[in-house]
Formats: C-alpha cells, sequence, structure tokens
C-alpha cells in the first residue's frame, strides 16, 4: 500500500480548495500510516483564560482526519466528516503551536474511521483525542 498524495501535494491541494484556512495549517509529514498537522497558533485561535480554543483544536483534528484519508485515496473533495467525538484532556499553552497526528484505523469504499491525537509544543502528554468518521463520495 502507498499514499495517494504527498505531504506538499496535500498542502498545495489544500491551499486551493480551502484558502480560507490553509494558511492556518502546515502538513509535516504524510505516509499509509497517517499524517502530522501543525496549527500555527494565533491570537484569533485563544479563549479566554490564555488557552487555545476549543473550536481550533476541533479545526485541526478535523481537518489533519480530512487529510490523512485524502492522503490515502487522493484528492476527492467531497470526503465529508459524518461525525466527531473530541475528547479535551489537557490545557494547550496558548503561546505554542499546536501539532495533531492522526490515522487512518479503517477504510472502505464509502466510510473511513480515523483517530487523532492533539499535542502542544514541549508537552509529552496530548491535550485532546478525536474518534472521526467520514463519508468517502462515491466513484462517477
Amino acid at each position: 500500500m502507498q499514499v495517494a498524495m504527498t505531504a506538499d501535494e496535500l498542502q498545495a491541494f489544500l491551499t486551493s480548495d480551502f484558502g480560507q484556512v490553509a494558511a492556518d495549517f502546515v502538513v509535516e509529514s504524510a505516509g499509509v500510516e497517517g499524517i502530522t498537522l501543525r496549527l500555527a497558533v494565533e491570537e484569533r485561535h485563544l479563549r479566554p483564560g490564555g488557552t487555545v480554543s476549543g473550536p481550533a483544536i476541533f479545526a485541526l483534528a478535523d481537518v489533519a482526519m480530512y487529510l490523512a484519508i485524502l492522503a490515502r485515496i487522493g484528492p476527492k473533495a467531497l470526503t465529508v466528516t459524518t461525525n466527531c467525538s473530541i475528547d479535551f484532556m489537557r490545557k494547550p499553552a496558548a503561546g505554542r503551536e499546536l501539532r495533531a497526528v492522526a490515522r487512518v484505523l479503517k477504510l472502505g469504499r464509502s466510510l473511513a474511521v480515523g483517530d487523532v491525537m492533539v499535542f502542544s509544543d514541549g508537552v509529552a502528554e496530548p491535550v485532546a483525542r478525536a474518534g472521526l468518521t467520514y463519508s468517502i463520495p462515491p466513484e462517477r
């Protein structure tokens, strides 16, 4: 088994198809086992109390899983999230980037299931864990 899209191709796809958010994310690596995606935390990602907001962490997990699936199946833009469950486990530091490690656990013809661990730079323990399911559009 090999990847359908490399890290550079995933980054280019994100820029071309999701330009409104692409600048927030950097694809560090992509392989059959999954991908690593970074969120450059900015002031707009913070909430009162000096921490990264839940919606920003959710976005990182969601985009990471989406790209992990595309790394396996190719640029199918209409692949969509059908379910997400996220556990916020620790307060991430406001001044540090977040890193998501996404793994595809099951890849079928119409559904993909995976998990994402989110880490704050400099902290060994994860700050969040998400389980996600995606619907894959049928071939035409």
